[in-house]
This record gives C-alpha cells, sequence and structure tokens, in this order.
C-alpha cells in the first residue's frame, strides 16, 4: 500500500478488522518494520533515524492507554525534563502542560494531583493525548484512541485531538472503527481492506462527489461503469454507491456518509 500525511492534515485509516490499519500505524514508531518498501518521515527512511530522535519525532496513542502511578500533570510531562528557571524550553513546557490542564473538563483539571492509576479510561485517553500534545511532535499516530470510550469521553477526547489540529505543520495518522469520530474531525478518508488501499481522497471531496442511488437492474445496466464504485443488487432492486457526475440529473442520489462507504466497498459487487 501507498499513502501519505500533509502535513496540516489528519488522515483517517478506516476498513474492516484485519484490514492492516493496526499494522500501518504500528511501523511509523518502528514498533515493527516493513518486510519490504519505505516508511519515512519528513522524507527520512525511519529505520535511518536514531531511536531518540524518532521518539521526539512521532508521537503516538493507542487504544486504551493506561498511566503510571503518578500525578496527571507527572502523567503529562511523562518523558520531560522538570523545568528550572535556567531551562526556559522546560518551563515553557511546564506553562504549555498547565495550559492544556486548564482546557480539560472541570471535573478532571481539579483533580491535576490525583493518582494516574485511579482515572477512568476516558481520563486516561485525555492524559495520553495530552501527552501526545506536550511532545510537540510533527507527526501523530493514533491508533483506536476512541476506542472502547463512552460517547461524552469520546467527546471529551475529541476536543482534546482537537488542540493538535491548530498546528499547520503537524501530520496526524488516525485509525479509527468509529466514523462518527471522522466525520467531525478528518481531512482525508483512507480506506484499507486486505491490506491494500481501495481509495484514499479528501474527506469533503468524497462526500460531495459520492452517493447512493437506488435503482432497478436495467437502470443501473445503462449507467458508465466508471460512474458506480461498488453496487448490491437484490429481488426488490438495486443499490449502488456512485459518482454523482456519472448519474443523469433527474436521478434521485442520496447523501452517503463514511460508514455506507466502507461497507459498499467491503461487501459491494465490483467494489473500486
Amino acid at each position: 500500500m501507498s499513502l501519505t500525511v500533509p502535513a496540516g492534515a489528519t488522515v483517517a485509516l478506516v476498513g474492516p478488522s484485519g484490514g492492516g490499519k493496526s499494522t500501518l500505524a504500528s511501523l511509523v514508531p518502528r514498533f515493527w518494520d516493513p518486510q519490504e518498501g519505505v516508511v519515512a518521515v519528513g522524507g527520512a527512511d525511519v529505520r535511518r533515524i536514531p531511536a531518540a530522535e524518532l521518539m521526539d519525532t512521532v508521537a503516538f496513542v493507542f487504544q486504551n492507554d493506561r498511566l503510571f502511578k503518578g500525578t496527571l500533570a507527572d502523567n503529562i510531562r511523562m518523558g520531560r525534563p522538570d523545568a528550572s528557571d535556567e531551562d526556559v524550553a522546560a518551563a515553557a513546557r511546564a506553562a504549555q502542560c498547565d495550559d492544556i490542564i486548564a482546557k480539560f473538563p472541570e471535573g478532571l483539571a481539579t483533580r491535576v494531583g490525583a493518582d494516574g492509576v485511579y482515572l477512568s479510561g476516558g481520563e486516561c485517553q485525555r492524559i495520553a493525548l495530552a501527552r501526545a500534545i506536550l511532545k510537540d511532535a510533527p507527526v501523530v499516530v493514533l491508533d483506536e484512541a476512541t476506542a472502547g470510550l463512552d460517547p461524552m469521553a469520546r467527546e471529551e477526547a475529541l476536543d482534546t485531538l482537537r488542540l493538535f489540529m491548530n498546528d499547520e505543520h503537524r501530520g496526524i495518522l488516525m485509525s479509527s472503527h468509529i466514523t462518527s469520530d471522522l466525520d467531525k474531525i478528518a481531512d482525508e478518508i483512507t480506506f484499507i481492506h486486505k491490506g491494500e488501499v481501495l481509495l484514499s481522497e479528501p474527506r469533503d471531496e468524497l462526500l460531495d462527489t459520492c452517493g447512493i442511488l437506488r435503482c432497478t437492474a436495467d437502470q443501473l445496466d445503462a449507467l458508465d461503469p466508471s460512474a458506480v464504485r461498488a453496487k448490491r443488487v437484490g429481488a426488490f432492486g438495486c443499490e449502488a454507491l456512485v459518482r454523482r457526475d456519472g448519474v443523469p440529473a433527474n436521478w434521485s442520489v442520496n447523501p452517503v456518509n463514511i460508514e455506507q462507504i466502507m461497507l459498499f466497498l467491503t461487501r459491494g459487487e465490483d467494489a473500486r
């Protein structure tokens, strides 16, 4: 597979379980090495980047990130030196940490001295995301970072994630099964199935140019094949994922969302 995460963009990896999303995400920080091909950050092969430098270049948050025994602030600052009057950079990081905590929901912000091992799963994910923000890395990898959270906790985690998006120089690679999250934050959608990229397009363009057509088999056969990305044929008619510009103007084409696109490309016929 081949894909690019541009600076200033959030690229979402979607697709069914086992398709290769987590494997791909794990190649960027070199948890695994590719058997062939190249994973590059800033044009440099990650295998040629020294480990310490790579850890400063790539921040990552995975599903069910846990915290160590220590305060909320300690967990956010993990791996960073303590601030001192002589260390301007460290002092700036401490101020940034305080700023991040101030943006937390009131209930969490008031628990800055709480032991990390006693926080809820949703609170842990918020702290893990905040830790990645403080790292200030140019590349951020999120693998199912909001999975398993209740709707309120997910929304809180997304609020923290939006802090990432304020920096146009940072690229984010985000794998998620929760397509409603991607509707809110993704700039590009890359669909992976059985280790292959079936599509990689800007989200808004994908949703604007595609739609769902419900029609008869004869109507479907009358369309230019290039206008039909995937189809499902049943006893009572046809349903197709189509390119709007390939369908007659007087035909009704319904809006589509990311989840519907996933289903068509995974289970439909002639998916492309």
